[in-house]
């Protein structure tokens, strides 16, 4: 049942074996079972071992009472982690019909201490599923993420309580404030995705969050969370990175005034090789493509030699591909654009 993963540190020093007390004396412990051979055997200490050997006999004669529940929040506070723990607590709630607002208290407590366990945060879930009372998650996982902005098990909290109860509204105004705290912050980028991907990318929409984003990139320049909000942003109209003049006019004048940051490369590639066919499709010239063709080996060479060398190989694969691609699409033009 237990992991070893245990620490004494949160009990105060008058405090007293269950072995000790009155009160647990009909209770016989049950010993941590590893087997004959155990591969590595655990140097469980003496605390550990008493609060789980009384656990395991309490589940073993599933008994849910008050003293039951108060032997859960110890075993807890010596490893959070313990899925069974947490599984009998919630048994236990139930079967005592507890105070869950209590709970809800508690549990917030114990994620303050232990921010990024899986099961203390599905515990929270839980309860709060029960209760099906959503007024404090926001509260509680804005103050997680001003401790740490980017903790993945409080955003997917937040995300599930938003979705689940329908409690966007405001949560755009929350995103701007984090995004300009730190514009590096790519959970907040991705909130932000989550919330419009909710509301729906109108035309209205997508030309506020390009004029956004843009704003953004401007202040810094290689900075890769904006470039994927970008990215991710234009797929949900047309799928065209150029659906935007201003969009290109922006990489462009940035690509123009000297910036290589490599996303901004990276882009431009997506773009060029997007224009190209483009271009073709829209039964444009043989040299116009071309042009589109080389802008793409020549920065495809510039990220591979310079500018992201550790994935030079990458690079390269992506130039050789397009050309097989363009070769292809020349040959289907009737070698029109003499690739």
């Amino acid at each position: 049942m237990a992991d070893g993963n245990s620490s004494d540190e949160d009990f105060s020093d008058d405090w007293v074996l269950y072995a000790h007390r009155p009160e647990w004396a009909d209770i016989e412990p049950l010993p941590q079972d590893d087997g004959e051979n155990p591969v590595v055997m655990i140097q469980y200490s003496e605390k550990f071992n008493d609060v789980f050997g009384y656990l395991r006999a309490v589940i073993a004669r599933q008994e849910k009472s008050a003293r039951a529940l108060e032997l859960t929040k110890d075993a807890a506070r010596l490893n959070a982690a313990n899925y069974t723990v947490w599984q009998y607590r919630r048994d236990i709630l139930k079967a005592l019909s507890a105070d869950l607002f209590e709970e809800l208290s508690y549990i917030g407590k114990v994620i303050a201490e232990n921010p990024k366990n899986y099961q203390v945060w599905h515990h929270r879930r839980v309860i709060v599923e029960w209760m099906d009372d959503p007024s404090s998650e926001l509260a509680l996982t804005e103050s997680i993420l001003d401790m740490d902005a980017k903790n993945y098990h409080a955003w997917q909290h937040r995300q599930w309580v938003i979705k689940k109860y329908d409690l966007f509204d405001n949560e755009l105004q929350y995103v701007d404030r984090l995004i300009s705290e730190d514009m590096r912050n790519n959970s907040a980028w991705n909130e932000r995705f989550f919330v419009l991907k909710h509301a729906g990318f109108t035309p209205e929409v997508l030309e506020r969050e390009v004029h956004y984003v843009i704003t953004r990139v401007g202040l810094i320049k290689n900075n890769e969370s904006p470039w994927n909000f970008l990215r991710g942003l234009l797929q949900q109209g047309t799928g065209k990175l150029s659906q935007f003049a201003s969009v290109v006019d922006f990489c462009e004048d940035l690509y123009n005034d000297g910036i290589r940051s490599p996303y901004l490369l990276a882009f431009l590639v997506d773009l060029y090789a997007e224009r190209y066919f483009d271009v073709l499709a829209e039964g444009g010239s043989a040299d116009a493509a071309d042009e589109f063709r080389v802008k793409v080996h020549d920065l495809c060479g510039s990220m591979a030699d310079q500018h992201d060398k550790i994935r030079c190989k990458y690079w390269w694969y992506i130039a050789e591909n397009f050309q097989r691609k363009a070769a292809a699409q020349a040959a289907s033009n009737g070698g029109r654009n003499g690739v």
